[in-house]
């Protein structure tokens, strides 16, 4: 890959099963959007930004929000918005606070002429992907069409499979789950 791929951190869930926004919430003393931005800009990701979210929390993380062109759409949208930035583009959820900059920079070079390079390990992961433009059509026409659900709006694109330790894709929706981390 010529160019370092966007990175983009996906902020603008409700947070309902938490209670409290996943973003800013802290993991070791660090918040959750500000640990998957460390992991992008470790990958050598450039620029990295937030999509959605609380512009002034994540202003204090130290991270540049972008408006999501869909809230409230889930994070198809997010992904979209993301790509109409620039691609390709390392997106990933905030809710995975044990992502590592090795597990970003393996999606990058999984991508070549790929649609996308999505984590896996025990399952998939498409809110930890790399996705080219050309993915860009084709997800932003299956949402076009009524699409939400990520799993299926990737069936026809051409994906590299990257598998990675199930560590990194441990999302965090509730606060057990973040008391288990």
């Amino acid at each position: 890959m010529a160019a370092a791929p966007l990175g983009a951190v996906l902020c603008g869930g409700a947070s309902r099963r938490m209670g409290a926004d996943k973003a800013t919430i802290r993991f070791d003393g660090v918040a959750m959007a500000r640990r998957v931005a460390d992991a992008l800009l470790g990958a050598g990701c450039s620029p990295v930004i937030a999509v959605g979210g609380d512009t002034e929390e994540l202003r204090r993380l130290g991270l540049e929000r972008v408006a999501d062109e869909f809230p409230g759409e889930g994070p198809l949208g997010g992904v979209l918005t993301a790509l109409s930035v620039g691609a390709p583009a390392a997106v990933l959820a905030c809710d995975l606070p044990n992502i590592r900059a090795a597990t970003v920079t393996a999606l990058i070079a999984a991508l070549g002429l790929h649609d996308a390079s999505i984590a896996h390990s025990d399952r998939a992961e498409p809110l930890c992907a790399v996705w080219s433009s050309a993915a860009a059509s084709s997800l932003r026409s299956q949402f076009s069409s009524g699409e939400r659900a990520m799993h299926r709006a990737i069936e026809s694109l051409d994906i590299a499979w990257v598998d990675v330790p199930a560590d990194d894709l441990r999302n965090v929706n509730t606060p057990d789950d973040l008391r288990r981390l």
